[in-house]
């Protein structure tokens, strides 16, 4: 009887200990539609945004929203092979993810004091014809 109970116990302690560590039930686990919170960002997500005239055109030539832009920066991942973060004067960081519409993005940005500047978008799946220069 003795046997039945320790064993009972190592069991549910074993579920126990694997029910909290796991990964499904993460803090920063990607959920669609919500913002994940992240430690140790390199910059702030929300900051207040600057498009340059660059990022403008090239929205503009592959059909990307202002809405679509946010919507990579508020969950996407940093690709830290495509990012410069010693960069100088601004380190420049690129986000990825996908959007609502199922588009491939990559938003490349630089962020400053309280500002994010949007320097380009890049629809990753798609080779689109522009005349930005």
């Amino acid at each position: 009887m003795r046997r039945k109970r320790l064993l009972f116990h190592y069991i549910f302690l074993v579920l126990a200990f694997t029910a909290c560590n796991n990964p499904a039930t993460d803090a920063n686990t990607v959920r669609p539609g919500k913002s994940v919170e992240r430690a140790h960002e390199p910059f702030n997500r929300h900051g207040r945004l600057i498009f340059t005239r660059h990022a403008r055109c090239r929205m503009d030539c592959r059909h990307i929203t202002k809405k679509e832009i946010l919507e990579v920066l508020d969950s996407g991942a940093i690709n830290y092979a495509k990012s410069e973060p010693d960069a100088k004067p601004d380190p420049k960081y690129a986000v990825e993810d996908y959007t609502d519409e199922h588009q491939h993005l990559r938003i490349i940005v630089a962020p400053s004091d309280d500002k994010l500047i949007v320097i380009t978008c890049i629809e990753l799946d798609v080779e689109w014809q522009c005349h930005c220069n």
